[in-house]
């Protein structure tokens, strides 16, 4: 058997080496296959792992409340209203307005506050800042920082669509009040004033207008 024979032979048999090797590892197609569908529909989706993320806890809500509890059932149903909505994006929220509203009101500058306060609200911190400046009292205050930021309830009225939120805040914070002299009367610029507040704040679920309101600050 001549040479070119013989190496006519050898690659013959790597072709079907390397064929046999590629239907192993690729597999084999009969006819014409369209692509895979990725359907990733709920009634599509099958297997242990799937369901379990279909049908987990929604940590956004069991982080902060009981998921069977009627405040969970609440968070849950504006979330159906609002998908866009997360509690603890809220929350956060709820820090920042919750220092904003308390040095506005120390400091007397209620226009920058004005809208995130239900109209009760705002008339009632309009009455304390007249009823001080009447006086001739002023507050110097410096807020410290919030230490506390808990959900104690949240509900919704199906009807109306109006949710409500009640926070507890605890913050650290001085607080001097001055009479007409300069004198400090009460507080101190120095010694730190731990300071806790519950507060309800609420808001049509689905509307356009992003702002809570605060409409109680009991406790």
């Amino acid at each position: 058997m001549n040479s070119p024979m013989i190496q006519l032979l050898v690659l013959a048999g790597i072709a079907v080496f390397l064929i046999l090797r590629l239907k192993n590892v690729l597999g084999t197609r009969e006819g014409f296959e369209k692509p895979p569908v990725t359907d990733q529909s709920p009634s599509r989706r099958t297997g242990p792992a799937l369901e379990v993320i279909q049908g987990g806890p929604d940590l956004d809500i069991t982080d902060h409340v009981a998921e069977d509890s009627d405040a969970g059932k609440a968070l849950a149903a504006m979330k159906r209203i609002e998908p866009s909505f997360g509690v603890s994006d809220f929350l956060s929220g709820a820090k920042g307005a919750y220092e904003m509203i308390v040095m506005g009101y120390e400091r007397g500058d209620l226009a920058e506050i004005q809208p995130f306060l239900s109209e009760d609200i705002y008339e009632s911190f309009v009455d304390g800042v007249a009823a001080r400046e009447d006086q001739g009292l002023t507050i110097e205050a410096n807020f410290i920082g919030v230490r506390e930021t808990t959900l104690v309830d949240a509900s919704l009225d199906p009807d109306t669509k109006e949710a409500e939120m009640t926070i507890r805040f605890g913050a650290e914070l001085t607080s001097a009040v001055r009479d007409k002299g300069g004198d400090i009367i009460e507080g101190s610029l120095t010694e730190i004033k731990r300071q806790k507040d519950t507060w309800v704040f609420a808001r049509i679920m689905g509307s356009d207008d992003p702002n809570w309101l605060l409409v109680s600050t009991d406790g």
